[in-house]
């Protein structure tokens, strides 16, 4: 059975794309930073879906990390066929004059070397073996800048020139590589107020945030694909059409 490696997959986003992988006949392992309680959590309900499911904890802010973490997943799962490149981190709204250089190089590191360094260490082995799928996770501010700062504008703008020269690396082997870019999700990552939901929500031509099982949804539905790749697609309630 494939092997899909998630990361940032304790909570969120993540944790909606790998329960729904591992419906759709993936084995699991759950990437996380420091809520390995969480992530085992996931793993649990990964295996009562009949899969196999490991966590696998790493701080990808470290270069030697991607690396780490691969192998982790290999020798306890196998080989990875499907990435989804979901960790990534943000700050407070952040003007350009106020942006450290200690600031953008974690951002970097983390939103963007990251993936990078996971797709580099997971792409020959799947080119090998004639299948593989990488999705990563960008952000609707690589369209419109966003609210946070050029740091994290910039981080996930990154992830689509990513893409884009891996996709044609890969397209005649059988791997596909794309990008999803959702705007405001429901999640742990803002306020719980109902009232500020709300109004967050009606920011949206459909008047609601995204859910992650929402995200997710497509997410799986371009792991299935074999046909669609080099594409960014955004999620988000019909504010910003491409």
């Amino acid at each position: 059975m494939p092997v899909a490696l998630v990361t940032g997959a304790s909570r969120g986003i993540g944790r909606a794309i790998a329960l729904q992988l591992a419906e759709d006949g993936h084995d699991i392992a759950v990437g996380y930073v420091q809520q390995s309680a969480a992530a085992e959590q996931v793993a649990e309900q990964v295996r009562a879906a009949g899969r196999r499911a490991m966590t696998a904890g790493a701080d990808l802010a470290e270069s030697e990390a991607a690396e780490r973490l691969v192998e982790a997943v290999e020798r306890h799962l196998g080989p990875v066929d499907v990435l989804i490149a979901n960790a990534g981190i943000v700050t407070s709204p952040t003007g350009v004059l106020d942006i450290t250089v200690e600031e953008w190089e974690r951002m970097m590191a983390v939103n963007l070397r990251a993936p990078f360094l996971l797709a580099r260490r997971v792409f020959g082995g799947m080119c090998e073996r004639g299948f593989g799928r990488i999705v990563f996770l960008s952000s609707v501010a690589a369209f419109t800048g966003g609210l946070i700062g050029a740091h994290y504008a910039a981080s996930k703008a990154g992830l689509h020139g990513l893409c884009h020269s891996l996709s044609q690396q890969g397209a005649r082997q059988g791997v596909t590589v794309n990008v999803v870019a959702p705007a405001l999700v429901e999640s742990d990552m803002i306020p719980r107020d109902p009232g500020v939901v709300k109004q967050l929500g009606a920011s949206r031509p459909v008047g609601l945030l995204g859910k992650p099982e929402e995200i997710a949804d497509l997410v799986v539905a371009i792991v299935r694909n074999g046909y669609l790749t080099n594409q960014s697609i955004l999620i988000d309630g019909g504010a910003h059409p491409t």
